[in-house]
């Protein structure tokens, strides 16, 4: 009986592999440089380039309300300079005048428990500069101070100061509920003569015609006064010091206020 032969079916992996692109003409593995370098490259293809990024509408809409409320504030400056400007060359505003004419500590005590009780007679005289402007006045409160102490408290009734005229304030001003240390109340009685210094506080507005405008704080400061200290029963004569006040304005902004 003749005997069949079966071909394995397992691979052969010894089998000669051909070298340098020959054997049948299969490639060899890995391929030599000419293969490689023969070999058709895929054409080049550029990438299509990104348009740029657009600038948000949002952005641009905000620089141009920044930059138009700028060039209004100040256009709205520049006005308000040319109004100031204008008003001053018409009318020429001054400030108004304050003088102590006349004052008289007429009682005067200091208690051994350091209480004091006083009374004084002032005289102000208020001038109103102005040939166009009128001043409109509060009702101002008036203080009398020593070295600090208060030596008194009054107030002058509100009142109207036409164009060039001279007013004539006067009040009685008394001690409040004031008590001294043994030792500054040693040293008052011990005085024969005060030097004060008299603070008055009030509002003012200015009237221009029938326009009348809001009214704004001011300070008056008068100092370098000195006043007789009264001995018993006998009041102290008439102090007439003729001393200057200033006048400051006082504006106030939310919580601050400058003079």
């Amino acid at each position: 009986m003749a005997e069949q032969v079966y071909a394995s079916a397992k691979p052969n992996h010894n089998l000669p592999q051909a070298l340098n692109g020959g054997g049948g003409g299969q490639p060899s593995f890995p391929p030599t440089k000419g293969q490689a370098y023969g070999a058709t490259l895929p054409a080049y293809r550029p990438q299509p380039r990104k348009p740029p990024p657009r600038r948000s509408r949002r952005r641009g809409c905000c620089c141009s309300c920044c930059l138009w409320l700028t060039l209004i504030a100040v256009a709205l400056v520049f006005l308000a300079a040319i109004a100031a400007g204008v008003f001053y060359l018409i009318y020429h505003p001054r400030r108004p005048t304050f003088e102590v004419g006349g004052l008289r500590l007429a009682s005067f005590n200091v208690s051994a428990t350091g209480h004091i009780t006083s009374r004084l007679d002032l005289n102000v005289t208020a001038r109103n500069p102005n040939s166009k402007i009128a001043y409109l006045y509060d009702a101002a409160s008036v203080s009398v101070f020593s070295g600090g102490v208060d030596i008194g408290d009054g107030s002058f009734p509100a009142f109207v100061q036409n164009r060039k005229n001279t007013t004539l304030l006067a009040t009685t001003l008394s001690a409040g509920a004031q008590t001294l240390d043994s030792t500054a109340a040693s040293d008052l009685r011990k005085k024969t003569s005060l030097q004060l210094e008299i603070d008055v506080d009030t509002k003012v507005g200015v009237k221009i015609g029938g326009l009348k405008t809001k009214r704004m704080r001011i300070h008056v400061r008068c100092v370098g006064i000195d006043v007789g200290v009264p001995k018993g029963k006998a009041a102290a004569p008439v102090s007439s010091p003729n001393a200057a006040c200033k006048v400051k304005l006082r504006i106030k902004i939310w919580k601050w206020t400058i003079s």
